[in-house]
């Protein structure tokens, strides 16, 4: 790897060049070229060192580049390592209207410069071979690359011309833009690795700052838990505990902090110890079952997880312990089993209950099925009388009109026996001192033996033979002028049973949604 030229190095250089100069020039000339290179370089040297922004330190040396070569044009190319690529990032004059151009190896002067790692100087770029195929660069005339190198690595290019075809460049300019550009190397060396230092510090800054508000989170989450938390050195020594834990176990940091905890029952240290045993080998202990002891002697279940931390060598600083309180997770499922028990204990009784509907159910069916075969025996004897009463109903019908006169005779005996023997007596009925009930039936009845001597039931009849005998005495009320709400005071029936019969009643006499009334109608039949 080669070593950069230190700057006592480059003033050596700077002197060499001078003695060089002066046996080429007149002395008048060469103290006055000799003296401005020197005094450029010088200016440079102090200018750049101090530049610490890369894009101020990149028009810097751009401008001071041009001074040395007293042309107006120049134009800087850098490339990323290990990048195919240089882009112009700095232009001046001609090449400010280039900025973003991008070249690749061995392309125009800039990738012929990064090729050969040497500078190259081009009398007329117009006419030169290698140019880039692009009329917007005819202007151009004579023009010089310089590499911007480091640890033999070309990491950019220093590009000035001329567009007068009078002015040139030369090998004077070459050599003093080579030590130009190993100034400009170190500038910018200078100012990557400050950049890279101010980049690394503002990293370290914000994982400090990122590791201070992950404390901080995780000190909060510690201290809002509702399960206990306790954190042991590798010594068992208590190095925190959070406020759950003061409160579940009623023991203050004030006592526990520095100390090993005295909460574990005589009767749990043979699997306390096996679990601290298997913590220490690496493995994670979760949702251990155990019990510890409160400061008041209370003795709580408790489930457990632990587990080791590390420092940041990894070696094992000790072990963060959660604890959760299940007693009354554990009383509850106690509970829950015994009434688990009592279920299953009334579920066997509900089976026993159920087998033995099952068989009460089994012998229905039996009596239904032997009741469905007599039932059908029973249907056929039925079909049989059925034959033999349509034979009946022959001779029946020749004594029913006999019937009908005989009928008609009784009934005017019949009602002229109420009419003497009955209704004398009920109006004496009716006078004494009745309740409201015996009122009431003895109205019911007086309506009933109405009914039953009553011509209009025998002429209802005969209009309207498919009246019900409950459609019947509501029909001779209604003739009787009776309101429905009386009616079913009468009859000891709702008010709307009422008027379901009286609908059935129209219906029956074909004067349904018809303007005719029920009474008047019944009235017509004694005409």
């Amino acid at each position: 790897m080669k070593r950069k030229a230190t700057y006592d190095e480059l003033e050596r250089q700077i002197e060499v060049l001078s003695r060089e100069s002066q046996r080429c020039l007149t002395a008048e000339a060469a103290f006055h070229c000799q003296n401005t290179y020197l005094k450029a370089l010088h200016e440079t040297a102090l200018g750049l060192i101090d530049k610490l922004d890369k894009e101020e330190l990149l028009e810097n040396i751009l401008d001071r580049a041009a001074l040395l070569t007293g042309t107006e044009h120049g134009y800087i190319y850098l490339r990323e390592p290990g990048s195919e690529q240089m882009q112009m990032q700095m232009g001046m004059g001609f090449f400010k209207s280039q900025l973003g151009r991008k070249v690749s190896i061995g392309e125009g002067l800039g990738g012929r410069v990064w090729e050969k790692q040497a500078p190259l100087l081009v009398d007329d770029y117009q006419c030169w071979p290698k140019r880039i195929p692009d009329k917007s660069l005819d202007k151009l005339r004579s023009i010089v690359g310089i590499p911007l190198k480091s640890d033999q690595q070309v990491l950019g290019v220093i590009g000035l011309a001329h567009v007068d075809t009078d002015r040139q460049l030369n090998q004077e300019d070459v050599m003093a833009l080579e030590l130009f550009a190993t100034l400009a190397m170190i500038a910018l060396e200078k100012a990557r690795l400050y950049a890279d230092a101010r980049r690394e510090l503002a990293e370290r800054k914000h994982a400090e700052e990122v590791l201070r508000e992950s404390e901080a989170r995780y000190r909060t989450l510690l201290e809002s838990s509702p399960d206990p938390i306790v954190v042991y050195d590798m010594k068992g020594v208590a190095t925190y505990v959070n406020p759950a834990f003061e409160q579940t176990f009623g023991l203050t940091r004030k006592k526990l902090l520095g100390k090993q905890i005295d909460f574990v029952p005589n009767e749990n240290w043979p699997e306390t110890k096996a679990a601290i045993k298997k913590m220490l080998s690496g493995q994670k202990i979760n949702l251990f079952e155990t019990r510890r002891m409160t400061k008041d002697g209370r003795v709580l279940d408790v489930q457990l997880s632990s587990t080791l931390y590390k420092t940041a060598d990894g070696r094992p600083a000790g072990n963060i312990v959660i604890l959760r309180d299940i007693s009354a997770k554990k009383q509850a499922k106690k509970e829950l089993q015994m009434y688990h028990d009592h279920l299953e204990e009334l579920v066997a009784a509900r089976t026993v209950e159920l087998e033995k509907a099952n068989l009460a159910l089994e012998q229905q069916i039996e009596e239904r099925k032997l009741a469905d075969r007599s039932l059908r025996e029973h249907q056929k004897e039925l079909r049989a009388q059925s034959h033999h009463l349509e034979e009946v109903n022959t001779a029946l019908r020749v004594l029913l009109k006999q019937r009908e006169e005989d009928k008609h005779k009784l009934s005017k005996m019949v009602r002229r026996n109420v009419e003497e023997l009955v209704n004398p007596y009920l109006e004496k009925v009716f006078n004494s001192n009745l309740d409201t009930r015996q009122r009431m039936l003895l109205q019911i009845l007086e309506t009933n033996l109405k009914n039953i001597i009553s011509p209009f039931i025998n002429q209802l009849t005969g209009h309207m033979g498919n009246l019900t005998p409950m459609e019947i005495r509501i029909a001779d009320l209604i003739k009787a002028g009776k309101s429905n709400k009386e009616i079913a005071g009468l009859l000891l029936i709702s008010y709307n049973t009422v008027l379901f019969h009286r609908h059935n009643i129209r219906s029956k006499l074909n004067i349904k949604n018809k303007k005719i009334n029920l009474r008047a109608h019944l009235l017509s039949f004694e005409k």
